[in-house]
């Protein structure tokens, strides 16, 4: 269903342009390197990177799969830096990040799926800047747990993987993807001393009882930290919106989930998995 009301106050952004988000842009630009902030179109984009901080996207900018919500582009990638993790960890160094958050395309056509660079990520990080704590949001690496360990071996400090959605709309919001292999990645990680994360996106067509529901999976698994957000259509080529989500719903789910045991839920409107990242766990 197209929804036709017109977007809620609660989703208007005021754009903040400063000498922080020029720094950004600049050492984005000069390192040659993509962000999931500019490639998924990000609301908070402005936020973040005048606070002097971004989400950086290894593995190149063309995902080998064709999500119904996401405006990073499908193809056939050809994309391999192996000078990549260097150039990631000299970015966060310049931008004085303390909280790195490292995202991929789908790597589908790569033998480890893009696990080997994620991990090399991690290693030029902790050694070029040891006070920086890493935070990594995986693709499922189709649950190939060859490709997880090899992860697991770089010790991110979160592990972050979204379900996105709730079961019944994989077929249209994730077709390449399987709800069930989602949480298999998230319990495995867990399983081996992860602190793990993960989120969704709503207003694309779930009842609010569906996303109980897939909580209630997520906390059955010890998931961590939990972020829930509203759905925006990039494009009129994706999903339409189905509705817009109240602020006092996204309140309740919040409080909901801290009484389910998350450790952190981030819960609103413009949330995305990568919004206050450093803020969702009380660090020592």
């Amino acid at each position: 269903m197209q929804i036709k009301e017109k977007r809620p106050e609660w989703l208007k952004i005021k754009l903040q342009i400063n000498d922080s988000f020029m720094h950004v842009r600049n050492i984005v630009n000069n390192y040659r390197l993509n962000t999931v902030c500019e490639e998924a179109k990000c609301p908070n984009m402005s936020e973040c990177w005048s606070r002097g901080t971004a989400t950086f996207m290894i593995l190149g900018d063309v995902c080998t799969r064709s999500c119904g919500f996401c405006a990073v582009k499908t193809g056939k990638p050809t994309w391999f830096d192996s000078d990549e993790p260097r150039r990631v960890a000299q970015a966060v160094k310049l931008m004085g990040i303390k909280h790195a958050v490292i995202t991929s395309v789908n790597r589908d056509d790569l033998k480890d799926g893009g696990a080997g660079i994620f991990a090399e990520t991690i290693r030029q990080i902790r050694n070029l800047v040891p006070e920086c704590r890493v935070e990594v949001l995986i693709p499922d690496f189709k649950g190939d747990e060859s490709a997880l360990d090899v992860i697991i071996e770089a010790k991110p400090d979160i592990l972050n993987h979204n379900v996105e959605t709730v079961p019944r709309l994989y077929k249209i919001v994730r077709p390449q993807a399987k709800y069930e292999r989602s949480l298999k990645v998230l319990s495995y990680c867990k399983k081996h001393g992860l602190i793990t994360k993960t989120g969704m996106m709503l207003g694309i067509g779930e009842t609010i009882d569906e996303v109980i529901e897939v909580m209630k999976d997520l906390r059955a698994i010890d998931v961590d930290i939990l972020t829930l957000g509203q759905y925006l259509q990039p494009t009129k080529m994706h999903l339409p919106v189905d509705r817009y989500v109240t602020p006092e719903e996204f309140e309740m789910l919040k409080k909901l989930g801290i009484e389910m045991g998350f450790k952190y839920v981030e819960s609103g409107p413009l949330v995305r998995s990568s919004y206050h990242a450093e803020s969702h766990i009380i660090w020592p």
